[in-house]
């Protein structure tokens, strides 16, 4: 990389995005500096504390995002076409997409596309991170991380009706495993305070609301990751979609995928 390119890198930022489909309810973000460590996670529920965290850590510096909600979705019925090619090939894993269309109340408009608008990020995935662009893709940690992790369907870290609370322990155990094994040394997990504080947050819960409250951040941490992969490894990152279809980015497909 020549100095002008690793200046112009050590300038970007890179944030994950576990949002909300409605303005109620628990957003995830997570920000790397230029060298994919992590300078903050949290949750937050408006439009105005994103903002806030995003001027806080961003401003003046070109944004590679990648956002865990419907980020385009030019259909008013149905499923967009990267839900499709997800489902086809994660399906198996438990990794499968829900459909979203204009056709939902709650989105139209999106919430990923008016922030993506309001903060001047590109959503086709042809157009790349430059000096002066900055970049929205959208993600799904659940298929990432059966690629990323190798595993053989999804952990069940989430809640879901008669998920005991042990199950989900020992799920997030797993979890944090496979996030530090393959995502720490790059996002400088090893001496986080705000990581060391998040793992003993989830070993000593009693309660599942313990988890609900730090589950948006933790996939927000994954997203970031998936937001650095794809500001510097772009070779091995795969568009399933297209914007004019809709579409979502994933680090890889199956080995036995064809």
């Amino acid at each position: 990389m020549s100095s002008t390119r690793g200046s112009e890198a050590a300038l970007t930022r890179y944030v994950g995005l576990d949002l909300a489909w409605g303005r109620t309810a628990r957003t995830g973000v997570a920000v790397l500096d230029g060298s994919g460590r992590l300078v903050h996670s949290s949750s937050v529920r408006t439009d105005d504390e994103i903002d806030a965290v995003l001027d806080r850590h961003t401003s003046g510096r070109d944004v590679v995002v990648a956002v865990d909600a419907p980020l385009v979705v030019p259909n008013l019925t149905g499923r967009r076409l990267g839900e499709a090619l997800v489902t086809r090939h994660f399906g198996r894993f438990h990794a499968g997409a829900h459909p979203s269309n204009r056709g939902r109340p709650h989105m139209d408009p999106l919430r990923a596309e008016t922030l993506a608008q309001r903060h001047g990020w590109h959503v086709d995935p042809e157009i790349r991170p430059a000096s002066g662009v900055s970049v929205a893709v959208e993600v799904y940690p659940h298929p990432a991380m059966v690629v990323l992790f190798g595993l053989p369907r999804v952990l069940p870290y989430k809640a879901k009706q008669g998920r005991s609370l042990q199950v989900r322990q020992a799920a997030w155990a797993q979890l944090l495993r496979h996030v530090e094994d393959v995502m720490g040394d790059t996002l400088g997990l090893g001496d986080d305070a705000r990581w060391a504080s998040i793992r003993a947050e989830i070993a000593g819960a009693e309660r599942p609301a313990v988890l609900e409250r730090l589950e948006d951040e933790v996939d927000a941490i994954v997203c970031a990751y998936l937001a650095w992969l794809w500001g510097t490894q772009r070779e091995r990152m795969v568009v399933l979609g297209t914007v004019g279809e809709g579409y979502v980015v994933v680090p890889g497909l199956p080995e036995s995928a064809s």
